[in-house]
């Protein structure tokens, strides 16, 4: 058996309504509704199901509560539009840029919290697009 990529992730919240707004607006996912109006933030092939603190769906995380998550998202879009676009949000950079490494190598990161508190990395478009074409 070998994985081949993530499908999806759970994230527990205590606002459905809420984090799908900061999503959608700040991060420019597409909000879905799923199996009996189930929400989810859909990009790219992926997407992040979202469970209301208190009504997660079973089976679960041993212990589900908000702010407990940590990930990174990439971008196609420069750093420095990004990085303006979720300024004019008023959502605060908490590090970066920042230089990291992703799954395939290096990446450009900024730092975000959601409305829960859970770490956002966004890894820029610059050192991906390098790396592709090498």
């Amino acid at each position: 058996m070998k994985v081949s990529t993530i499908d999806h992730f759970v994230l527990t919240v205590r606002d459905v309504e809420a984090t799908c707004r900061f999503y959608e607006r700040v991060l420019g996912t597409q909000v879905v509704a799923f199996s009996e109006g189930r929400r989810a933030l859909h990009f790219g092939r992926q997407k992040i199901n979202l469970h209301q603190a208190g009504q997660e769906l079973a089976p679960h995380a041993q212990r589900p509560v908000p702010g407990s998550t940590d990930f990174c998202l990439l971008t196609d879009r420069p750093l420095a539009e990004v990085i303006a676009h979720i300024t004019s949000c008023g959502v605060d950079i908490i590090e970066g840029p920042v230089g990291r490494t992703g799954a395939a190598g290096p990446l450009e990161s900024i730092y975000l919290r959601d409305p829960d508190g859970n770490l956002i990395e966004v890894a820029g478009a610059a050192l991906i697009v390098a790396r592709n074409s090498s």
